[in-house]
């Protein structure tokens, strides 16, 4: 026997709720001619007899009721799922899920999270943080954040942010005893809270630049991190010297907890993007939050 067809299951589920076939017509808005149909279409398909009709009443045979015990709930919670993942005119329903770097979450997520969330509820909002360089094709990601070299050139990227610097950075007390370096190659001699990069395990070497001149400085020191505000905050508590972002240290820097060094050799980068593959604009949800991002994400850093 071939499986009852669905729409005619909910109407038998109607009337039977209703014990009214003109009852279960206006809550459908169909009509009662075509409630009867599509009845006694399930009947004949079923071979059995589920609903005894009088002039002035509906009641349920024994078959009735076993159908109803059965499929009422799996129905009512298929009809509530269709219900939750449909969409009101003008309304978007979906999800966004994105692959940020912490060290964007201030610039691009925190900014932008609320106000989308509030102008489209039915969008979810996925955050996965992490700093390793991530396929976002191959992984079920719609987009990611990244600075831009971290990004492949065959992904559509839109600028979140301006262009800033990375810094050497180190407490007034841990320059006193230190002493200030002048030149890149003075950061060997000197303890470096040094980054470890979670995607292939090596300790980065700290980028520096002046003029067409480049720097790659191999630094070492006491203490290895994979996490960029914890080694800004031992810099500030005098372990060493860290290197970071320059919004990401503005405040320590505007209130002397933290000093520039090497400011002359800090290099610019061209600032965090979002990114994600050409077909995937076909994606509702992610075209509204490319939208909510460009507006909304802290540009002047």
């Amino acid at each position: 026997m071939n499986m009852a067809p669905f729409p005619q299951l909910q109407v038998f589920l109607a009337v039977a709720r209703l014990s009214s076939f003109s009852g279960a017509a206006r809550e459908l808005g169909v009509s009662t001619a075509a409630v009867s149909q599509s009845v006694r279409q399930l009947e004949e398909q079923l071979r059995v007899v589920l609903l005894t009709r009088t002039t002035r009443s509906v009641s349920l045979t024994d078959a009735g009721r076993r159908l109803v015990e059965g499929a009422g709930p799996a129905v009512g919670q298929a009809v509530a799922a269709l219900r939750e993942v449909s969409a009101q005119p003008g309304e978007t329903v979906g999800r966004v899920r994105l692959s940020v770097p912490r060290a964007a979450m201030s610039y691009v997520i925190t900014p932008v999270v609320p106000t989308f969330r509030e102008r489209h509820p039915r969008i979810e909002v996925e955050v996965v943080i992490e700093e390793r360089f991530v396929d976002i094709v191959a992984e079920g990601y719609d987009a990611g954040v990244r600075l831009s070299e971290a990004i492949e050139r065959d992904m559509v990227q839109v600028r979140l942010t301006d262009a800033f610097r990375f810094v050497v950075v180190g407490a007034p007390g841990y320059l006193e005893r230190q002493g200030t370096p002048q030149r890149p190659e003075d950061l060997l001699r000197h303890e470096c809270i040094t980054f470890r990069m979670r995607s292939s395990g090596t300790l980065y070497a700290w980028e520096l630049e002046r003029g067409r001149r480049n720097w790659r400085v191999p630094v070492r020191g006491g203490v290895v991190s994979n996490d960029s505000h914890l080694t800004v905050s031992l810099a500030e508590q005098g372990l060493g010297l860290a290197y970071a972002m320059e919004p990401m240290v503005a405040e320590q820097l505007r209130t002397g907890r933290l000093v520039r060094v090497l400011e002359a050799y800090a290099p610019t980068v061209p600032g965090f993007f979002l990114y994600y593959p050409s077909r995937a604009q076909r994606s509702a949800p992610l075209r509204l939050f490319v939208e909510a991002a460009r507006e909304l994400a802290v540009k002047a850093m």
